[in-house]
């Protein structure tokens, strides 16, 4: 690898680790159902944009059971 390749490679690479949200997102978010709900329900659509955005507010890649279960309340579900 020659020097040139590397300094290229240094000044592309974002370190999101020390992102700082009040001067603008890094990238496009990575989520969870990207584009897998498209052939969904209406209903299982709902749920998925409820998770995305509820990922992207806390600013979470992966979300715990409570966490769904709080977002399927808000969407007015319960048992």
């Amino acid at each position: 690898m020659s020097q040139a390749t590397a300094d290229t490679t240094s000044e592309l690479f974002i370190d999101r680790r020390n992102y700082d949200p009040t001067i603008g997102a890094p990238g496009r978010e990575r989520r969870q159902f990207s584009n897998g709900h498209d052939e969904s329900t209406p209903d299982a659509q709902e749920l998925a944009k409820a998770i995305d955005e509820y990922k992207l507010h806390h600013r979470r890649r992966f979300i715990t059971y409570d966490e769904m279960l709080g977002v399927i309340r808000s969407l007015g579900y319960h048992r």
